[in-house]
């Protein structure tokens, strides 16, 4: 027996009924409501301080629960299946021998692993080199730089590393302030295959990202199209139907391919957008956009997924839906957002994902108070997050 399926059997030891009998909110959800300043929303929040979890598809597990987990792993999808997220996240690259694998990115392995202070160090595409004067310490380790045996003998952490490190240790040793390495020791890696096992056991729906590979395609002869196909094929496999399956890729070309060549899984496969990363776009200027929203819908695609400050803005300092979100409502299109909770502590702006919003951002509680607009005023079907029981009380709460 794999060591998996041991830790599967562990974890779901005593639950046969994890899907039916065993959420819970803990206490964040409460500790965030307290925080909020007094409004109709607040009240409405505490009312609902005594009501049951149930497992809401709204509420989406972001690498599961890598609020407090290490991401990608059976303990942060069994957390996050816990706080009743309907929905399940796997990242999927792939490995050297063309298995595919759960990793947020191709060439994480050196911030989410110890395989720096493994023997499969000397796999890396670039070893570690220590930080020195002005520059910052390095290192690049690729899911493709090894075969799925040597994979699954790495150790998952918390993603982080020290850039002022001058050793490996300290490099790799690095987690940060606001979250914890309570929950790292003996957790356990997945396959992809390993992670539609698991979250099916859970009773929660899949949402897999084809993730960009880190090397050229096609590569020792895996196109593309192989990779695209391939991940749509695990599903196929393990008997899941097309209607439990959002397929998430930022490449279009990725979610074009599965509406051609799958169109029951392309049905549901949500182009994440990523245009910010062009810095003539604006999702407050339609005249930036490559593609508007009509012309998404036109090319078959259902579902689009912006990160969260792309969908609002301030309107005489009141959170708002952005043009963009506008536009999408008008053209039909099905949005998912990412990430709640990703930016810890509110106190000063929020950072990143609310980069649209900032002058309205500064206690915790406001991260009740973005949803609620994205929820109502935007109308989002489905929310990432770091620490799904916030957005499964959210859901509980408001009957979404």
């Amino acid at each position: 027996m794999t060591r998996f399926s041991l830790t599967l059997m562990a974890a779901l030891a005593g639950t046969t009924a994890i899907a039916e009998t065993a959420l819970t909110y803990g206490p964040r959800p409460a500790y965030l409501i307290s925080q909020m300043d007094d409004s109709p929303l607040k009240t409405q929040l505490e009312s609902c301080a005594a009501q049951m979890p149930t497992r809401s598809d709204f509420s989406i597990g972001h690498r599961g629960a890598p609020l407090m987990f290490p991401e990608h792993t059976v303990e942060s999808n069994v957390a996050a299946a816990q706080m009743g997220a309907g929905i399940l996240e796997c990242d999927v690259t792939f490995t050297s021998d063309h298995e595919l694998v759960c990793r947020h990115a191709q060439n994480d392995l050196h911030t989410t692993t110890n395989i720096l202070v493994s023997d499969l160090a000397e796999n890396c595409t670039a070893p570690f080199s220590p930080a020195a004067g002005e520059e910052e310490a390095t290192a690049e380790c690729r899911t493709s730089d090894l075969t799925l045996s040597e994979f699954q003998t790495l150790s998952p952490k918390m993603d982080d590393a020290n850039v002022a490190a001058t050793t490996v240790e300290d490099y790799v040793g690095s987690t940060n302030t606001w979250r914890t390495d309570l929950y790292s020791t003996n957790a356990t890696l997945m396959t992809h295959a390993e992670s539609i096992e698991l979250f099916r056991d859970l009773g929660a729906k899949f949402t897999p990202e084809l993730k960009s590979p880190s090397v050229e395609m096609p590569h020792d002869g895996f196109s593309q199209e192989d990779y695209a196909q391939q991940m749509i094929d695990e599903y196929k496999a393990a008997g899941v139907p097309a209607s439990d399956v959002w397929a998430q890729s930022f490449n279009l070309d990725d979610v074009l391919y599965w509406i051609e060549n799958e169109p029951e899984f392309g049905a549901q496969a949500v182009y994440l957008m990523d245009e910010y990363e062009d810095e003539s776009y604006s999702p407050m200027d339609p005249a930036t956009w490559p593609n508007t929203m009509e012309e998404l819908k036109a090319m078959g695609v259902n579902y689009i997924a912006p990160p969260l400050w792309m969908l609002i803005t301030l309107e005489d300092g009141q959170m708002v839906p952005s043009p963009l979100a506008t536009a999408a409502n008008e053209a039909d299109l099905s949005i998912i957002t990412w990430t709640l909770e990703r930016s810890g502590p509110l106190n000063e702006g929020g950072g990143w994902y609310y980069e649209s919003v900032t002058d309205a951002i500064n206690t915790d509680g406001d991260y009740f108070e973005v949803l609620d607009v994205l929820a109502q005023d935007v109308g989002i079907v489905g929310m990432f997050s770091d620490w799904p029981a916030t957005t499964t009380y959210y859901a509980n709460c408001m009957g979404l």
